[in-house]
């Protein structure tokens, strides 16, 4: 069957590219920034796998599906957030460390670093469980296996390929999947409207709402799906080990520009894609049978050409990989990184914190793998966006753009913003936890350096370097 046969190709390509950085490896560095040596053309697409993973493709899809064009309110924040990320960018990589929690530390304290490692684990966790929830909807379409062997399957895949070599290993392999992913959608969105009918065919199967800016959701929520991915945009930790790995300041903000035509022009193609799927297919998810968010894949397997359909559904399972690859491999580099080379095992080798790493990753993919049967992956992407939005970007962006930002303001915005957003989650609360876990993080913020002693010059001052373009 040609859809397996491309995905058996998928898997033995992204596993060559991960065996040959594998083998290219010289030291823990090398694992955790690709010796510092990435180039604005590999940023870019490693960048944009990062970023357009299952949370898109599936929860956007989801979105998509009930709300129509509105939908791109959501990927709109990530957009907005890029204007702030391309100041960041030149700043983050004359900083030259390896984590965020590295940034939190010598900004704020060690506390904010063993906080924000927290924060990260929390998030990215929930991110990648739904990574494998999405590749094991595509392994079911593809072999016919069920939902939960597929998830378990995709999430061996995910935790081999990130374990193997790291962020030289994530970084090349984005490379290949980054053109994957853009053939195949830029196949697959004309050969889909073919199949419909065409765009005017697709506006009157749908209700007016879904070609209206607001949809049918009042400002309040569509702003509960926007400021939730603008604050990770900007404090997303896997972007900013993607700049602590470029190979000079002038390439992380060159990556940067490359970024964001790319991903306002894919995310904009998914949102269209479930739309025309959901015209489509739509009788199939009303009937229960297919949960909205596996409309994109759905659609790829049963609604185009064979051919088509094999590379786009190829091009899905290998983006879901990338963003595994990613979210798996960032919080696994702090536990490391951040707790036991900084706290616990500072005399460790290079041979040692590989093997630590790896099995590291092991353990926090199975963390993530624990998570990966939730009934909505656009609630499951928004929680995680919120807990870390709201947990540790609010003092990211203080300590590149605030002086007055004080150690302890830091530290409780980060512990303001994660334990309410935590506890929105428990307590099951319909308001967009957003809002709140975002207040309570600016008030911790601004309230407590105001009321505490200035920071001293050298606490701000490797901040605000400037570095030549």
């Amino acid at each position: 069957m040609i859809y397996a046969a491309v995905l058996v190709a998928v898997v033995a390509a992204l596993l060559a590219t991960s065996i040959f950085r594998a083998l290219k490896l010289k030291s823990h560095e090398d694992f955790m920034v690709a010796d510092r040596g990435l180039s604005a053309v590999v940023l870019v697409f490693t960048l944009l796998c990062s970023w357009i993973g299952a949370g898109s493709l599936f929860g956007g899809a989801e979105f998509a599906y009930h709300q129509g064009l509105a939908a791109l309110w959501m990927p709109a924040g990530g957009w907005v957030g890029l204007i702030l990320i391309y100041l960041v960018a030149p700043r983050a990589r004359a900083f030259a460390q390896y984590t965020v929690p590295d940034l939190l530390e010598t900004r704020y304290s060690p506390l904010a670093r063993i906080l924000g490692t927290i924060c990260i684990i929390v998030s990215y966790t929930a991110i990648v469980s739904y990574q494998f929830q999405g590749g094991g909807r595509i392994l079911k379409l593809a072999f016919g296996v069920s939902q939960t062997s597929g998830t378990v399957v995709l999430a061996v895949f995910v935790i081999v390929f990130t374990a193997m070599a790291g962020m030289s290993s994530v970084a090349y392999t984005d490379l290949v999947i980054g053109i994957i992913v853009t053939v195949g959608c830029l196949l697959a969105l004309p050969a889909m409207l073919a199949h419909v009918g065409g765009w005017n065919t697709v506006r009157s199967a749908l209700p007016a709402s879904h070609f209206q800016v607001k949809g049918t959701m009042t400002w309040l929520e569509i702003m509960g799906y926007f400021f939730p991915t603008l604050t990770l945009m900007i404090g997303n930790q896997s972007t900013y080990q993607k700049f602590f790995s470029a190979r000079s300041e002038r390439d992380a903000r060159l990556s940067v520009l490359g970024w964001v035509c790319g991903t306002m022009v894919l995310e904009t193609i998914i949102v269209l894609l479930a739309i025309v799927g959901g015209v489509l297919f739509r009788p199939v998810v009303q009937s229960g049978k297919l949960p909205a968010w596996g409309i994109i894949p759905y659609t790829a397997r049963h609604g185009l050409i064979p051919w088509a359909g094999a590379i786009f559904l190829g091009a899905i399972f290998a983006k879901v990989i990338s963003t595994g690859n990613n979210f798996l491999f960032s919080p696994a580099t702090s536990v490391v990184h951040d707790v036991f080379q900084r706290f616990l095992w500072k005399r460790a080798g290079d041979r040692s914190l590989m093997l630590l790493s790896r099995a590291v990753v092991i353990f926090l993919g199975l963390i993530a793998l624990a998570q990966a049967f939730q009934p909505s992956i656009l609630a499951t992407s928004v929680y995680a966006y919120d807990v870390y939005g709201a947990g540790i970007t609010p003092a990211i962006i203080a300590a590149f753009f605030w002086k007055r930002a004080t150690p302890a303001g830091g530290l409780g915005s980060i512990f303001a913003g994660t334990v309410v957003a935590v506890f929105w989650k428990v307590m099951g609360f319909h308001f967009p936890m957003i809002f709140p876990a975002l207040a309570a993080s600016l008030a911790a913020l601004i309230g407590i350096s105001y009321a505490t002693r200035p920071p001293t010059h050298e606490q701000w001052q490797p901040f605000f370097r400037k570095e030549p373009l």
